[in-house]
């Protein structure tokens, strides 16, 4: 049964059993057992990385689809461009890692990112100034409700911040397993990337900085790539199976977006960004999940310290980054819900806001507030 357990295959490493458990490694295996699976009503859960969920203690009572498609194909190329399909289940990173070795750019700042291709237009990856919304033509993926293939574009998926149309037919609950995966299951993804040769020019301050460069400079796409690793891995943020810091889902909470009114309870030194929401009739900006956890007294590392009402050290946030909720060994999926629902409470009686989770939650959500 072991093997069917979802904390052998999530980034937090928490998490029951499935009932049934399918692996695939090419797309007909993929979309067949999707369609078997919905045609006998039992819950699915499509599994790649496991970067970006918290699954229920009790675990999942349906099927898990484990994807192991893998590929890259340069679908053509131009003298300026090159435009390249991935299988949904290749490992992000190894995509980023294929892409500076071809002096190709548009995702170098997206290295370190855990989890497979096809989770980056689900969420909208992104960092360091970029997301996949940049670089993303289209998708190739199973419509459950169309029972077939379909193409959808960049527009039509709707980005937002950490979003997509497929984001938003998964639905978190605690009852209804039915929703624990999206309408589209993505098959592949095609990127558009400059061939640039071995260097970009840098687009975000805090890399800039790290760079030592000026905001807009060329840099070896090598050396961008190994700065934003070395960034990461210093919020724990990469992968290492010998730190607890990173048994987590990287960020829990999203930066939250606010209209304007309500950032007065904030000093005028909390960072805030100016942030163009074109369905928004009010003026929104985008605060600092981060900084509103750590003013509302939530340090890192808390929870390590057996503080009232955590759960004796199991979980906590990251000793290297608030954001972050870390399973230090033995923590179970409560665990690490108990301290994101302190964490949440406690920046509401703070500043007014409420965070908002950025993994999928499956059979479990924060506690009422």
């Amino acid at each position: 049964m072991s093997e069917n357990l979802l904390a052998n295959h999530t980034t937090a490493r928490v998490g029951g059993p499935a009932t049934t458990w399918i692996e695939v490694s090419t797309e007909e295996q993929l979309t067949t057992a999707v369609a078997e699976t919905d045609a006998t009503e039992f819950p699915l859960l499509v599994l790649a990385g496991g970067s970006n969920m918290l699954v229920a203690d009790e675990g999942f009572p349906g099927t898990v689809v484990q994807l192991g498609t893998a590929g890259i194909d340069v679908m053509e190329s131009s003298n300026s461009h090159v435009h390249v399909r991935i299988a949904a289940g290749h490992n992000w990173d190894a995509v980023v890692a294929w892409s500076v070795t071809e002096g190709l750019t548009g995702i170098e700042a997206l290295s370190g990112i855990p989890g497979s291709t096809g989770a980056t237009p689900v969420q909208n990856v992104g960092a360091y100034g970029a997301d996949i919304s940049q670089t993303l033509v289209s998708i190739r993926a199973w419509d459950r409700q169309a029972h077939k293939v379909v193409e959808l574009t960049g527009p039509e998926l709707e980005f937002g911040y950490r979003d997509s149309i497929i984001k938003r037919t998964i639905e978190s609950s605690t009852t209804n397993f039915h929703h624990a995966s999206p309408r589209w299951i993505v098959l592949t993804v095609d990127l558009h990337l400059t061939k640039t040769g071995q260097t970009a020019p840098v687009r975000y301050t805090q890399l800039a900085r790290a760079l030592n460069v000026e905001l807009g400079d060329s840099v070896p796409l090598e050396h961008i790539r190994q700065t934003v690793l070395d960034l990461r891995a210093t919020k724990g943020m990469v992968l290492d199976s010998d730190d607890y810091d990173t048994w987590s889902t990287g960020s829990f909470f999203t930066n939250p977006i606010v209209a304007v009114e309500a950032t007065q309870r904030l000093p005028d030194d909390a960072p805030r960004f100016a942030h163009h929401d074109e369905t928004s009739e009010t003026e929104t900006v985008k605060l600092s999940a981060a900084w509103l956890i750590d003013h509302a007294g939530f340090n890192k590392g808390f929870g390590l310290n057996h503080e009232p009402d955590t759960v004796n050290g199991r979980a906590g946030l990251s000793t290297k980054h608030t954001l972050a909720l870390t399973n230090r060994g033995a923590a179970t999926t409560n665990d690490l819900i108990t301290i994101a629902t302190l964490v949440r409470d406690g920046v509401v009686e703070r500043w007014g806001i409420t965070l908002v989770p950025e993994p999928v939650l499956i059979g479990v959500q924060l506690g009422h507030h």
